[in-house]
C-alpha cells in the first residue's frame, strides 16, 4: 500500500521553496490541475519546473508562474503563456528552452538511471553552446545531461492503491517517464481502485515509481476551443 491522501494540501505539504518539480502534461492535457493549485495555495517560490509547457495564463502552470511562484522554467513550449512571454522579456524568469525530443529523452534517461546521451537535435545552434559534441558514423552529435527532480506531479485516468497507473489516449504523454523520474512521486488520479482491480497487463506506470496517490475530479479544459459556425 501507498500513501493515499484524501487532501491534495496535504499530499504537497513538504514541498519546500527552491524545490525542482517535474509536472507532467502537454498544453492542458494530462495535467495535475489539483495538485498544482494546491501548490499555488501554499505560495511555495523560487521552484525550478521541468515541463512540456507552462501552461496558459490562468490555468495549468500559469498562475504559478503569475505568482512569481517559479525561478527557473526548463521547457520546450511557451507560445500559449503571454506572461511567460512578459517575465522573460522583463528578465524575471530563468528559461531553458530544450527540443521537445531532447527534453523528453533527458527525463527518460534521468528515471532510467543514464547520466548523458548524445542527440544531433541542436547541434550548430545556440542550444549547443557550452555542451560537449562529438562525430560518430561521420554526423556530429551534442552530448545532454539528464533530468531528475525532487517532486513529480503526474496525472492518470486510473491508479490503485499499490501505486500502478493507467493513463488515458493522449493525456499519457510525459507523465510516464516523468513518474520514474522523480526522487518522490504524486499522483492525481481521476479513478482510484483497490489493489489487484486493475488488469495488470494494460499498467503504463508500475507502482514502483510512485509514492503518493490522491483521487480527484478535473476540469479538464480545452486550451483553444474551435467549432464550426
Amino acid at each position: 500500500m501507498k500513501q493515499v491522501h484524501t487532501s491534495f494540501q496535504e499530499a504537497v505539504a513538504d514541498i519546500h521553496d527552491g524545490a525542482t518539480l517535474m509536472v507532467g502534461g502537454f498544453g492542458l492535457c494530462g495535467i495535475p490541475e489539483n495538485l498544482i493549485q494546491a501548490l499555488v495555495e501554499k505560495g511555495v517560490k523560487d521552484l525550478t519546473v521541468i515541463s512540456n509547457n507552462c501552461g496558459i495564463d490562468d490555468w495549468g502552470l500559469g498562475p504559478l508562474l503569475k505568482n512569481k511562484q517559479i525561478k527557473k522554467m526548463i521547457g520546450s513550449y511557451v507560445g500559449e503563456n503571454k506572461e511567460f512571454e512578459r517575465q522573460v522579456l522583463a528578465g524575471e524568469l530563468e528559461v531553458e528552452l530544450t527540443p521537445q525530443g531532447t527534453l523528453a529523452e533527458k527525463i527518460r534517461a534521468g528515471g532510467s538511471g543514464i547520466p548523458a546521451f548524445y542527440t544531433p537535435a541542436g547541434v550548430v545552434t545556440p542550444i549547443a553552446e557550452g555542451k560537449e559534441t562529438r562525430e560518430f558514423y561521420g554526423k556530429e552529435y551534442l552530448l545532454e545531461e539528464a533530468l531528475t527532480a525532487d517532486f513529480s506531479l503526474i496525472r492518470a485516468w486510473k491508479g490503485d492503491k499499490m501505486g500502478n497507473l493507467v493513463y488515458n489516449k493522449t493525456a499519457r504523454n510525459f507523465n510516464p517517464m516523468i513518474a520514474a523520474a522523480g526522487k518522490v512521486t504524486i499522483a492525481e488520479v481521476e479513478e482510484l481502485y483497490e489493489t489487484g482491480e486493475l488488469d495488470a497487463n494494460f499498467i503504463h506506470t508500475p507502482s514502483i515509481y510512485v509514492q503518493r496517490i490522491i483521487q480527484g475530479d478535473q476540469e479538464k479544459r480545452i486550451e483553444r476551443r474551435t467549432i464550426s459556425k
